[in-house]
């Protein structure tokens, strides 16, 4: 039976991102998540092509294919930074992390949309966003800006539906541009997640308000934080406010089969078992499937 569902973790690229594809298949995945980059450095050393290379033979060799892939940008990027000068700064280094993405042969950038840090308009800061995946789509070919939901923490935009749509509307290249959604950030922004009840309004919202063909992946994260409570606080699966009822929602539904489902818990040794559990309830459907 072919594979539906893609669910890994963010895994450490130390040493090099060669290595992050060996880290994956070690915890049991069939996808990751990885930073190409030291993300709390603006600046890096150009991949090497022998580091390009091994990661796609890596890649190869462990069934791993770029759609499944999801790179994540610096935490320093703000696209929507009210500062020309931190601005300029922002878009030259999200160049380059699409540029590293192009190279390594990977389809998809995920990235927090940008803060207006109390200095200009949520409006004002949304059309800057916009504007900057606009100019790196300019430079860069192939790959695709995944905007990530934020929990609302702070001056970061990005964690109402609405601020997503928004950004979209205003992207040239829509086929160019996805999102990413977080559990734990969708929780802690007000969207309620405890129940498949509750998912499934949740994610109809979401279908309405953006389009659920725009979701080009998951974080599969629960939350220490309760609902609305506006922190980014990950917890494992099952443990948080949460609880596994959202998870075994996400794993048995098929709209969100043939994208990366990438955990950002906070227990890297559970990983392989929450990949695990995360299968098994995928596979109860497809048992049912197969026997009706």
């Amino acid at each position: 039976m072919q594979e539906q569902k893609f669910i890994g973790a963010h895994v450490s690229a130390a040493g090099g991102v060669e290595n992050a594809p060996l880290r994956a298949h070690e915890i049991g995945a069939n996808s990751f998540a990885l930073f190409t980059k030291n993300q709390r450095q603006w600046q890096a050393k150009p991949l090497l092509q022998s580091s390009i290379d091994a990661f796609q033979a890596n890649c190869r060799a462990y069934g791993f294919e770029p759609q499944h892939i999801l790179p994540h940008d610096s935490y320093l990027i703000n696209l929507g930074a009210p500062d020309p000068e931190k601005l300029e700064k922002s878009r030259a280094a999200f160049v380059d992390e699409m540029e590293r993405c192009r190279l390594l042969g990977l389809h998809l950038l995920n990235f927090h949309p940008g803060s207006h840090l109390n200095q200009i308009s949520e409006e004002a800061c949304l059309e800057t966003i916009a504007a900057s995946i606009n100019l790196a789509h300019q430079q860069v070919p192939d790959v695709i800006a995944v905007i990530e939901n934020t929990a609302g923490q702070g001056s970061n935009l990005g964690w109402r539906f609405e601020h997503l749509a928004r950004i979209i509307e205003l992207v040239d290249e829509k086929e160019r541009v996805g999102v990413c959604l977080d559990t734990c950030h969708l929780f802690a922004a007000g969207y309620d997640l405890r129940t498949a009840t509750a998912c499934q309004q949740t994610f109809a919202e979401f279908d309405q308000c953006v389009g659920m063909h725009y979701l080009r992946a998951m974080h599969l994260n629960d939350s220490k934080i309760g609902l609305g409570g506006r922190v980014d606080r990950h917890h494992s699966l099952g443990e948080g406010m949460i609880g596994w009822a959202c998870f075994e929602y996400i794993a048995k539904a098929p709209r969100f089969n043939d994208i990366p489902l990438i955990l950002e818990t906070i227990q890297p040794n559970l990983w392989p078992q929450e990949i695990q559990t995360l299968r098994d309830y995928a596979a109860e459907v497809n048992v049912k499937t197969v026997t009706v």
